[in-house]
């Protein structure tokens, strides 16, 4: 399933409906994460938008990004070691990633998201993690390794191709 973006009017009653408020740097943040070939960090999402919005600062992106996340318009994906940072995801569907550990660069895979994939797994997990008190929400896949230098700028188009779950929570 293709990725959707937010129409603006959205955007900005789901800010709104939180309490916050939508500013031109907020709008500009989601555009740049929305139409991002792969999941940026802070920084890269500043060195972007200071195009359109020459006087926003780093702190403003970091304020800017939180509040997305916090609305469930945009989801923080965590770092690894050797990472420059969190990187920042606006799909909203459920999907899978594959993270680069050379580059940090995290994709989208173009692989449907299956809710039951931990139980094709493994069909004892869910009674194993039951006994022990463990109730599963989500879970979240990600794949790792070394993408050849050649193809770190192909624009592949994965972000546009389906597959993160969780209880609010996004595959990293």
């Amino acid at each position: 399933m293709p990725h959707c973006p937010l129409d603006p009017e959205v955007l900005r009653a789901t800010l709104e409906a939180a309490g916050l408020r939508c500013t031109p740097q907020r709008l500009a943040v989601y555009d740049h994460l929305a139409q991002a070939e792969h999941h940026p960090t802070a920084e890269e999402v500043f060195r972007a938008v200071r195009t359109e919005v020459p006087r926003i600062s780093l702190a403003t992106v970091y304020k800017a990004l939180e509040a997305l996340v916090e609305t469930g318009v945009a989801a923080r994906l965590p770092a690894v070691a050797g990472d420059s940072g969190a990187r920042y995801d606006a799909r909203r569907d459920p999907h899978y990633h594959f993270r680069c550990l050379r580059t940090g660069t995290v994709h989208d895979l173009p692989t449907h998201f299956d809710p039951d994939l931990v139980a094709r797994l493994d069909p004892e997990l869910a009674a194993y993690l039951s006994r022990r008190g463990f109730q599963v929400t989500g879970y979240r896949l990600e794949l790792l390794g070394f993408q050849s230098p050649a193809d770190d700028t192909r624009r592949d188009g994965a972000r546009n191709l389906t597959a993160t779950a969780g209880d609010g929570e996004r595959p990293s």
